[in-house]
């Protein structure tokens, strides 16, 4: 039942992530990296924007991936090889679709599970929430309420409540990655526990009866 359920979530990963784009707000997801393949996604950015990209494989043989990121115009940006996770900021961008790359062809037998959020900052969303503010301070009954210190205040707690979220969804891929790990362990452990019981006790065995063959030998001289 789960190597049923296993190969529908490959089938559906390498379906989607085909070609997939993701829309312009923050964005997290996990997927399933099947063995000697690569997935590929899309982030439309901004002109003088930035995009922030963060990963980690929380499961599977070695947990490790190749990743990369292509500008619109195809240029590598970033390449690395064999790594289990990473944090890298494109800044400015170019207004196109970033392509985001996880290859997993060096591995022919173990898929991998792969967590990642991007993270989007457009000039265009800051310069519409400005013009929000200015209409607000037309009337004069509201302009001692202070708008600044107001749209101040309001932007601080927005920007750390953003950055909570973010950080409590990678706690989550950490814990997701630590719990795989311990079970991985825990499983090994198991297996050379057993393997080594078996052994000390075939080598008892083997003592046991090598000493009762040699009584026997003396037995067999006497008479």
């Amino acid at each position: 039942m789960d190597d049923a359920r296993r190969m529908c979530v490959s089938l559906l990963a390498v379906f989607i992530g085909a070609v997939c784009a993701f829309s312009p707000t923050d964005s997290e997801f996990t997927f399933l990296l099947p063995a000697a393949s690569k997935e590929c996604f899309y982030q439309s950015a901004a002109h003088n924007g930035s995009v922030e990209v963060e990963y980690q494989v929380i499961a599977g043989a070695g947990m490790d991936v190749d990743f990369s990121i292509l500008s619109p115009q195809g240029i590598h940006l970033v390449s690395e090889f064999r790594r289990s996770d990473g944090v890298h900021m494109v800044e400015p961008t170019e207004a196109g679709d970033y392509q985001i790359c996880f290859d997993n062809t060096f591995s022919r037998f173990s898929e991998k599970m792969v967590f990642f959020e991007v993270i989007l900052d457009s000039p265009s969303n800051d310069v519409g929430a400005d013009d929000e503010w200015a209409g607000l301070g037309e009337p004069e009954n509201l302009l001692e309420y202070k708008l600044d210190d107001i749209k101040e205040s309001m932007e601080t707690v927005h920007r750390r409540l953003e950055r909570s979220r973010q950080m409590q969804t990678v706690l989550r891929a950490f814990e997701a990655r630590d719990r795989n790990l311990l079970e991985d362990n825990l499983w090994r452990v198991s297996f050379w526990s057993c393997v080594n019981m078996l052994v000390m006790l075939s080598v008892a065995l083997t003592q046991v009866y090598t000493v009762r063959r040699l009584f026997d030998d003396k037995r067999r001289v006497c008479s």
